[in-house]
């Protein structure tokens, strides 16, 4: 037996200081510091001027409260998109950018008066606006730094911002643009109303929660009928908002809805129930209810039977539309005035039988289809409840009491029922009606429908435009003919937006086409004001270019508070009298002014790297009824086609569970606790891996397992650094002269890169994180670093083939850097300084050109599936210790196996053919070359060296 000698020294092991061990949170802040020392985000500018462009213009997050995961996920895919469009080697400019008026942050400043009990309405408007600017600015500078933490590129030093008085004066500009166009009006409508912040809200602000509410059923005596049946019978309401009826002025039918009248039978002889009778329900009283919902009044009312009143004891019938003409008294017509006046009987579309009694109390004051149907009739709203949510001090009932939207007062036994019950109108009330009711997302509070003197932007009038500033816009033009309607104009624009995924079109189309007039005016403090001049005569707000003109230069050189009662007649000039007009006081809806960033950011040339219109906007699926369509149709409305080419959305995050987020149930996940404990470059790697077109999850065990993955990835770029240590590219070798494994390889590279430059084209990072994960994990790792360290640890540094395992595992690693990069900012820098010490910053770089290369797949995929086998076989005996390694097994395989060094991709000692199906494993008895392991028959005895190594040491020691 030949003495055994220890070859470590000649063994060319891959050598790298890159760590294996990540220690993210220690490092990242350190390579950002260095990006912000050399001005990374300039200096892409420079590296990409006169590229073709590629616009992403962000969409405004509040500017109040600490970043969290969805602001990450967001900003990440955002930056995903810039990044890999940067690196396709396009002009991507990122200009952040805030939203920085409106509620949002005048609750927050309110929240705090509320602590050192001051009262906001006592407070200088302009003091308080001062206030909510600087609550702003605070969260701004917040959100900023941890928004750079995640490792976003963008121009953080001069961002976009609402609240800049230049921004303001392009909203101010944005909005007279509408006026002088004739597209707005002012007028009163029931809107979603806030009675804890006092102000109307847009549907963008509400959101749904289950919640129980108080279901009566009121009677409403009929006075007067061409059907006589009917007089002295009561037409029977259902309703789950009892505080609507003091404001009741009619009621509506179902025009195709059958009817049934009914005389009540004695109540008290009659209950199938042991419960108290309702003593409204008195013996011989008739109520008037569609057929279908008699049973169901029946159980509300626990009675049992009904008298028909038909001949013969047949139901009598009476279809909806033979009810016109009827009128109604209210319950509380005893109190006279308002509340003596007839309530008609009307036909409404709307009314169904799905539940209640088929008949609806109109309330125009309070219901979208009540205003309508009423103003349809000539009957108007009474303005009873007052902002705060109580009726005005001066109405007949309840005046000054309230808030409407408190249980208590709609309760059973509130001040509501109670009096309806005394009055002998109430037939049912119990609390416990389940079902979705709207409230404010910030206050948390119900909020109303309550008609209000708005402004709004109608979606049905035709806009008369002098010329059209788009193409699409020519084309409806063409289609529809001059003066097509702001909804017409939306439609066709949705029609020519591209949306990823594909249902938004037909979630932000249905919201369009179905939605009503716009709402522009709230009633608060902190917000661009509403800056028309009413004529107190006639009502018509003035259109003038030249005061329009004046208006906007004040308001962008001073900002919102230029806005004021002193500098009106300045506005107005010499053609107009200030005592003339009524200054509006109202502010716009929030959502106009980020529905007018395009204009500001876009086209103003304070960014003039910028364009309009954007090619790609960018946020969560809410921003449907949100930002993308304030977009919409503000850039509609005044250049006639949307302000994007393209409309990416995704979904929200939930808890592991699937849960929805809240502080409440303590699920929350905090983007700033990950990176402190993980590092930012996994929640990158984390929010690009999940399918984010759909609500995904986040939890410690899933970052768990994007650590795993992004310690696998960390690996392969450790083992290329170590294996190209000192790798010069004299070495190099040309694809011709590869051995066929290498060439297979490039042409899985050759793949991946189609697939990544597909997925970048399809904003699909899922599948662009998820091809190179597999492609280092399989194709790599387990497969071409494995067949080849022999090559590479044992082949001389001249050899072809190792020469050429080099080549290809340089050229790896150039392009995996490149599309590693968007994705692991902070570790592909790591990485690229770590072989290139001092380097610019591999953000600089460009798409990779991948040599190309030309394989079998298919017989290579068979030959790879077979290996898998192999790999099986072997497995049992190296678990029985009857093999060491792969190495010491002999394997024999179909005689149909591909043709190849199959020794050397199974990485065993021998490989023969004659197996007539699977595979069959038994040990070797070769001996093993004491330097490559190797089992090979040249070798005499175990520690001898095959002929190979044996050259390769003789060179290593014979003196140059």
């Amino acid at each position: 037996m030949t003495e055994e000698r220890d070859f470590r020294s000649t063994v060319f092991l891959p050598k790298t200081d890159f760590p294996m061990k990540a220690g993210l949170p220690q490092k990242e802040p350190a390579i950002l510091a260095r990006w912000q020392e050399q001005d990374l985000y300039a200096r892409t500018r420079e590296a990409r001027a006169g590229r073709e462009k590629f616009i992403l213009h962000d969409g405004p997050p509040y500017a109040n409260g600490d970043m969290h995961i969805g602001h990450a996920l967001n900003h990440i895919l955002k930056d995903m998109v810039v990044r890999t469009q940067t690196l396709l080697g396009k002009d991507a400019p990122y200009v952040p950018g805030w939203d920085c008026h409106g509620l949002p942050i005048e609750w927050k400043v309110e929240e705090e008066y509320r602590k050192k009990k001051k009262n906001k309405d006592e407070v200088d408007p302009v003091e308080f606006r001062a206030e909510c600017r600087a609550y702003a600015a605070k969260w701004v500078d917040v959100q900023r730094e941890q928004l750079k933490r995640l490792g976003i590129n963008g121009d953080w030093d001069k961002p976009y911002l609402t609240m800049d008085p230049q921004a303001e004066g392009t909203i101010v500009a944005e909005l007279l643009k509408f006026a002088e166009s004739g597209q707005l009006y002012r007028g009163a409508k029931p809107v979603m109303w806030s009675p804890v912040e006092k102000t109307a809200l847009a549907e963008a602000e509400v959101e749904y929660e289950d919640i129980v509410s108080t279901q009566i059923d009121v009677a409403f005596e009929i006075t007067d009928s061409p059907i006589k049946e009917l007089v002295g019978a009561h037409a029977v309401i259902w309703t789950t908002t009892p505080w609507t009826i003091p404001v009741n002025q009619a009621l509506a039918y179902g025009p195709d809805v059958e009817y049934t009248l009914v005389e009540v039978v004695d109540a008290q002889d009659n209950l199938v129930r042991p419960t108290e009778p309702i003593p409204q329900l008195q013996h011989g009283m008739r109520l008037l209810i569609a057929s279908q919902l008699v049973k169901s009044f029946e159980d509300r009312c626990r009675l049992p039977i009904w008298n028909n009143l038909g001949e013969a004891g047949e139901p009598l019938l009476i279809k909806g539309s033979d009810l016109a003409g009827t009128l109604a008294r209210h319950p509380m017509h005893h109190l006279g005035g308002f509340f003596a006046e007839p309530r008609p009987l009307l036909p409404g579309d709307f009314v169904t039988t799905d539940s209640g009694t088929g008949l609806v109390h109109m309330s125009p004051d309070h219901g979208e289809d009540d205003f309508d149907l009423c103003k349809a009739h000539g009957i108007g709203p009474k303005f009873a409840v007052e902002g705060d949510g109580k009726y005005r001090a001066d109405w007949p009932w309840l005046g000054g009491l309230g808030s409407v939207i408190n249980p208590k007062f709609n309760a059973p036994d509130g001040p509501i029922c109670s009096d309806l019950r005394e009055a002998g109108g109430l037939l049912a009330a119990s609390a416990d009606y389940k079902h979705s009711y709207p409230h404010s997302w910030r206050s948390k509070a119900k909020v109303i429908y309550r008609c209000t003197p708005q402004w709004f932007v109608p979606m049905d009038r035709p806009i008369d435009r002098q010329a059209p500033l788009c193409a699409t816009e020519a084309e409806i033009r063409d289609e529809q003919g001059a003066g097509e309607t702001l909804r017409q104009t939306a439609v066709q624009a949705i029609a020519a937006t591209r949306f990823v995924p594909e249902k938004g079109r037909n979630r932000i189309g249905a919201m369009v086409e179905g939605r009503p007039d716009w709402v522009l005016s709230r009633q608060r403090a902190w917000g661009v004001p509403i800056t028309l001049f009413v004529n107190r005569e006639t009502g018509q707000y003035l259109a003038d270019p030249e005061v329009n003109a004046r208006i906007v230069a004040a308001v962008t050189q001073g900002g919102v508070d230029a806005w004021s009662d002193e500098r009106a007649q300045e506005y107005l000039g010499d053609q107009y009298r200030a005592e003339d007009y009524e200054r509006v006081t109202d502010i716009l809806d929030v959502w106009f002014d980020s529905g007018s960033t395009h204009a500001f950011v876009l086209e103003s040339g304070r960014w003039p790297e910028l364009s309009w219109p954007a090619d790609l906007y960018l946020e969560g699926s809410d921003q449907h009824r949100g930002w993308f369509q304030s977009s919409l149709l503000e850039s509609c409305a005044t250049r006639g086609c949307a302000p994007y080419n393209a409309v990416l959305t995704h979904g929200f995050t939930m808890d592991a569970k699937g849960l929805k987020m809240s502080k409440s149930l303590g699920n929350t996940v905090s983007p700033l606790k990950v990176m402190e404990t993980n590092g930012a470059d996994i929640i990158r790697l984390w929010a690009l891996s999940v399918d984010y077109t759909e609500d995904h999850r986040i939890g410690d065990e899933i970052l768990k397992g994007v650590a795993d993955q992004y310690r696998k990835l960390r690996n392969t770029f450790r083992y290329m650094l170590g294996a190209l240590a000192d790798y010069d590219e004299v070495e190099a070798l040309p694809v011709e002269q590869m051995p066929e494994l290498e060439r297979y390889v490039l042409a899985l590279l050759g793949r991946l890169d189609a697939t990544l430059k597909q997925a970048v084209a399809d904003f699909d990072f899922n599948t662009y994180v998820r091809a190179l994960i597999d492609f280092c994990n399989e194709d790599l790792s387990a497969f071409f670093f494995d067949i080849r360290k022999d090559s590479l640890y044992c082949d001389a540094p001249t050899d072809p083939k190792r020469r050429a395992y080099r080549t290809v595992l340089d050229t790896l690693f150039q392009a995996l850097i490149r599309y590693a990069s968007p994705v692991l900012v902070f570790t592909a820098e790591e990485v690229w300084q770590s072989r290139y010490p001092g380097s610019d910053s591999v953000h600089l770089l460009e798409w990779p050109q991948v040599p190309a290369a030309e394989a079998d797949l298919a017989r290579w995929a068979e030959l790879r599936s077979l290996r898998e086998k192999v790999t099986e076989a072997i497995e049992p005996l190296r678990r029985e210790k009857i093999v060491g390694s792969s190495l010491a097994a002999e394997v024999t395989v179909p005689e149909t196996a591909p043709d190849a060094d199959l020794a050397e991709l199974f990485i065993t000692a021998t490989v023969s053919r004659g197996q007539d199906d699977g595979v069959a494993v038994a040990p070797t008895e070769k001996h093993k070359c004491g330097r490559c392991w190797r089992h090979l028959p040249e070798v005499e005895d175990d520690g001898a060296l095959c002929a190979r190594c044996d050259n390769v040491v003789s060179a290593l020691e014979t003196p140059v």
